[in-house]
């Protein structure tokens, strides 16, 4: 048996997430059924995660088995000649017997886009947040700092997360500007339901002077007990990369 890893960028728009499920066409559906159509026969496929509805992706990591010796040229042009316009194989390639994309990888980056200003983009509308605020980029590049590190994220899940624990290691939170837009760029060991929505969601709250760039330290200080800011919406959020 051969295991084919696969790197897929989508444009999350018109999907229901990654995750195949029946109240809509999925990301992983429409890659299960193109692989169906190249090897024929059903394929399943593992993700390194899952994203939501909306959510946007450069580089999912996905696996799967198959007995047939295919050159990688077939898993990434072939199958790219499958795929409709908003999704892509970036890259094909065999990977080691057992890989597993979800519980191999040792960290993620995401990227969450927010567009500033009182005009709205039509062109923006699909990939990120619209704040009309005036947003306190030095405040929120402080509540940024108390994120980093080791920590209790219990206040940063939404409702239905089911990992048994809620502690994660965050190694950056960015904050770059490129004209009217705003990016947060976050980097850690793994993330919870929701958690990098949640997280821009209050430095939004900090960057509008909602609450105190030290009000996010005390988020980690009473896990679970003290409320973080709304969840951001899903069309801002990419996945960049995961790493192994």
């Amino acid at each position: 048996m051969h295991t084919i890893k696969l790197v897929l960028e989508y444009d999350g728009a018109n999907y229901a997430g990654w995750q195949i499920q029946p109240n809509g066409i999925s990301v992983q559906q429409v890659v299960e059924e193109a692989l169906a159509r190249l090897l024929k026969e059903p394929v399943r496929v593992h993700s390194s995660g899952r994203t939501d509805a909306g959510v946007h992706a450069r580089g999912m990591v996905a696996a799967f088995t198959t007995a047939k010796g295919l050159p990688m040229r077939a898993f990434s042009d072939g199958l790219n000649a499958l795929l409709p316009p908003d999704i892509a194989v970036v890259e094909a390639l065999e990977a080691p017997d057992g890989f597993n994309p979800r519980f191999d990888a040792a960290g993620k980056h995401y990227r969450y886009t927010i567009h500033r200003g009182g005009g709205r983009s039509p062109l923006c509308r699909h990939y990120a947040w619209h704040v009309r605020e005036t947003l306190d980029l030095a405040a929120m590049e402080r509540g940024a700092s108390h994120m980093v590190g080791e920590h209790d994220f219990a206040s940063f899940r939404t409702a239905g997360c089911a990992a048994r624990t809620t502690v994660r290691r965050i190694d950056a939170v960015d904050l770059a500007l490129e004209g009217d837009l705003l990016h947060v760029h976050v980097k850690g060991s793994g993330f919870l339901r929701n958690m990098v929505r949640i997280m821009v969601g209050t430095l939004v709250e900090v960057g509008r002077g909602r609450r105190s760039a030290d009000d996010v330290a005390l988020l980690f200080r009473y896990p679970g007990e003290r409320f973080a800011g709304p969840t951001a919406p899903p069309q801002g959020l990419c996945l960049m990369e995961v790493y192994y």
